[in-house]
């Protein structure tokens, strides 16, 4: 199967369970077009992170908040990423105090929060802003995107999917969780691609 058919399956199953995927058949992140990879974010240590250095995997990145009522799916995140790190897989949490001010820690206290509850071990990164006139430069970018992945997030816990090149090729609302099925096909379905 070649990469253009996979990706008009995944676009018609992804059609039919309600997943947002830009069909991207024949395009590659190549020189001169804006990909995730081009940015550098800070991690939760304060560290500066390259998310060129996950060229290669496939990455979920997820505005994450500690208060909300969708809180447990760090859980789910966390399971995924277990399961798939090995694989070529990474989740990008990236703390937000955007909707109902559910993350107001410090970052301190943010990833106290991850670990003690969750145990997550997925790279965490420095609350952001992801919406409105402030919002981060990667989530600038994510927001700018062509319909129907682009537009702020609408709540805590949206998730956009990115290839292994740094393409946007999914974006899962809220309440699509990582126990999703589709949101299960779509990952697997990128895993398999070789880099």
């Amino acid at each position: 199967m070649t990469m253009q058919d996979l990706i008009w399956k995944c676009a018609a199953v992804a059609a039919v369970a309600g997943a947002s995927l830009l069909s991207v058949a024949g395009a590659s992140a190549g020189e001169g077009e804006a990909s995730v990879h081009d940015f550098e974010m800070n991690r939760i240590d304060g560290a500066p992170q390259k998310l060129s250095d996950y060229e290669g995997k496939v990455v979920v990145i997820v505005n994450v908040a500690s208060k909300c009522g969708l809180t447990p799916q760090y859980e789910q995140l966390q399971a995924l990423y277990e399961e798939h790190k090995e694989d070529g897989l990474v989740v990008l949490g990236f703390p937000a105090n955007n909707f109902g001010k559910q993350e107001p820690g410090t970052n301190k206290q943010i990833a106290e929060f991850c670990d003690a509850n969750y145990g997550v071990s997925f790279p965490m990164f420095e609350k952001v802003s992801v919406t409105g006139d402030d919002r981060c430069a990667l989530y600038d970018y994510l927001a700018g995107l062509p319909d129907p992945l682009g537009g702020e997030p609408k709540w805590n816990f949206t998730k956009f999917i990115v290839d292994r090149e740094g393409r946007v090729v999914a974006r899962f609302e809220p309440r699509q969780g990582p126990d999703n099925a589709q949101f299960k096909r779509t990952i697997e379905s990128l895993l398999q691609q070789e880099s």
